[in-house]
């Protein structure tokens, strides 16, 4: 395994492979990798010869009050179970070579309608950052085929919308959820959860299932159903920021014949701010 610091480092590895006539495809992380990055890089090395992964902890998807200079940092492991799982090049820039002029004035990328809701209405211009920075990232490492989980549904839209819009030449595969025993989803925010905040962590994805499984028994009464949602994890301890039903193909609202939706929640336990969602398809 490879790796770059710089841009010019990353085009040349994919110029060289490209010549080669072998394909690329691209992770994007922001490291301290658990096992639900590794399912990512699984699916990665099924749609191409050689792989690459971006370990950049984005400043500019941070509120002000989030946990920038707090989030998990591990590059040592990182790199460790990259070069297990096969990586060709591990892109580990600095923030100045993302963006040489700085922030405040930095061109940005937004996807309108899709950017301001669910998680994007409490963290605002979180979105902003994110599809910023994956421009950039796909820009830079020229894919042909781009993975992500499918665990912040959300933000899985917001990028196959704005490939679409921006006409890249790239496949976005989306990589289900990896879940520990009892349900909860991988996070590296998991880490934040104390003792017995980890033990109630999986209710969760227990309400989740819970509202699926109405709904596939014909309840159509969408806001009885979130409602319902937001209530059971107000009395577990968490503090939801939403518990939403939507349709899968653009995180609208459903009407009745709506077949294809998702169920998604963001919730506070302590320190964790924890995100999920079941796809349900009726």
């Amino acid at each position: 395994m490879r790796r770059a610091r710089t841009i010019a480092q990353v085009r040349a590895a994919v110029r060289a492979w490209r010549r080669a006539g072998q394909r690329v495809v691209f992770v994007p992380t922001m490291g301290n990798l658990h096992a639900g990055h590794m399912s990512l890089i699984e699916a990665a090395r099924a749609h191409g010869e050689r792989f690459i992964a971006s370990i950049f902890v984005n400043p500019m998807q941070f509120g002000p009050n989030e946990d920038f200079a707090h989030y998990p940092r591990t590059p040592q492991r990182d790199e460790r179970m990259l070069r297990s799982a096969g990586c060709d090049l591990m892109f580990t820039p600095e923030v100045s070579e993302i963006y040489p002029n700085g922030m405040t004035h930095a061109t940005r990328v937004e996807v309108p309608g899709l950017s301001d809701i669910l998680c994007g209405q409490f963290r605002p211009g979180h979105f902003q950052g994110v599809t910023t920075v994956v421009a950039k990232l796909l820009h830079i490492c020229a894919p042909d085929a781009a993975v992500f989980g499918e665990k912040d549904f959300q933000q899985l839209t917001l990028i196959r919308r704005m490939v679409s819009d921006l006409c890249m030449p790239v496949r976005i595969i989306p990589a289900p959820t990896v879940r520990a025993d009892d349900g909860l989803a991988m996070s590296s925010r998991n880490q934040y959860l104390s003792a017995a905040e980890r033990a109630r962590a999986p209710v969760l994805y227990r309400t989740l299932c819970a509202a699926a499984r109405r709904i596939e028994a014909g309840d159509r009464d969408w806001v009885a159903i979130e409602r319902e949602g937001l209530r059971v994890l107000t009395a577990e301890g968490f503090r939801p920021d939403y518990f939403a039903i939507r349709r899968q193909e653009d995180l609208g609202a459903p009407a009745p014949e709506s077949r294809r939706l998702v169920i998604l929640t963001a919730a506070h336990l302590g320190r964790a701010r924890l995100i999920d969602n079941v796809q349900v398809t009726i």
